[in-house]
């Protein structure tokens, strides 16, 4: 298989395509390398299976020479920081625009299936129950949240009117080796400048579903391999919740730190657009077979163990 990856130089891209390369796919990665790291896919770079395209998916004539002879796109491109937001609201346009020039680029060149990379971000605030995938009305309450909605509106779109086929992968919170942002990588960052105190964004019970990289790309990969609807529509997490305090306690934990006194900004959400509760219903891709290794503290804990050795 010949494997498009937009964004396959960042956190959740570039363990895919480990994955891919592993399996005896051929890879190439198109990043900008907006928050993409080189240290991440430095280890592909002399691969006959390999090739990297240094570009943005706003250049068309780039996009649509480079997609050529590709039988399937995962599009991992995206600003990834759902707090950016708030301060600069137009990265949702480049989300939107970014992903109708890959579909466009897609149709020109008879390329038929896309596997993307959505969020929970895209049901907005709920009541706290399991979130199935059939769950409406739709209404994000972040920019992130808006434009992931949008893409997946433009796929859903693309497949139906160009005879494609597309897989749309809701992630709960992704942690792991790698991950450059996020609220375990927030709380080391603090705890190695000041050991003493730790700041945490609102009141500390904001409580979500964490599902470790490995789950993640093998759960990603598992659904691509075996539905085949026009559109394949999935949650993808973990049954479990975990609170931000309690991952607080796990890196105090696994720091060795001692009477570390927690401070709140106070509030239920962290930041403007913030969800404070979410729970996932993944028995769709769990009646495929699938079902992941790691519950969401445990995904937790290991991606702190993870951080620690990197960062």
């Amino acid at each position: 298989m010949r494997a498009f990856v937009t964004g396959g130089a960042g956190f959740i891209g570039s363990h895919l395509v480990d994955r891919l390369a592993r399996d005896g796919n051929e890879v190439t990665v198109y990043d900008n390398f907006s928050s993409g790291r080189m240290e991440f896919i430095e280890h592909h770079l002399d691969k006959p299976y390999f090739k990297l395209i240094k570009a943005d998916l706003l250049d068309e004539d780039v996009l649509n020479t480079e997609i050529r002879e590709h039988d399937v796109v995962f599009h991992l491109a995206a600003i990834p920081d759902v707090r950016l937001g708030e301060k600069k609201p137009d990265v949702s346009k480049i989300d939107i625009l970014s992903t109708y020039n890959l579909l466009d680029a897609m149709r020109r060149n008879d390329i038929e299936m896309v596997v993307f990379s959505s969020s929970s971000t895209v049901y907005g605030e709920t009541p706290p129950i399991p979130l199935p995938e059939n769950y409406g009305p739709l209404l994000p309450i972040s920019v992130y949240g808006a434009a992931k909605l949008a893409c997946e509106g433009l796929i859903s779109s693309f497949c139906h009117t160009f005879d494609m086929k597309g897989w749309i992968f809701r992630f709960a919170n992704v942690v792991g080796s790698r991950c450059t942002h996020g609220v375990i990588y927030d709380f080391i960052r603090k705890l190695r400048k000041n050991p003493r105190e730790l700041e945490i964004l609102g009141d500390g019970k904001q409580r979500k579903s964490y599902l470790y990289i490995e789950d993640c790309v093998d759960g990603m990969l598992f659904g691509f391999e075996r539905s085949r609807e026009q559109i394949n529509l999935f949650n993808l997490g973990t049954d479990g919740t975990t609170e931000v305090n309690e991952i607080a306690k796990m890196v105090i934990d696994e720091m060795g730190l001692k009477d570390v006194k927690l401070k709140y900004t106070g509030g239920k959400r962290g930041w403007k657009g913030d969800v404070p509760r979410f729970q996932f219903d993944i028995s769709k891709i769990k009646s495929l077979g699938w079902k992941p290794k790691y519950d969401s503290s445990d995904a937790v804990r290991k991606a702190i163990k993870d951080l620690l050795a990197e960062i």
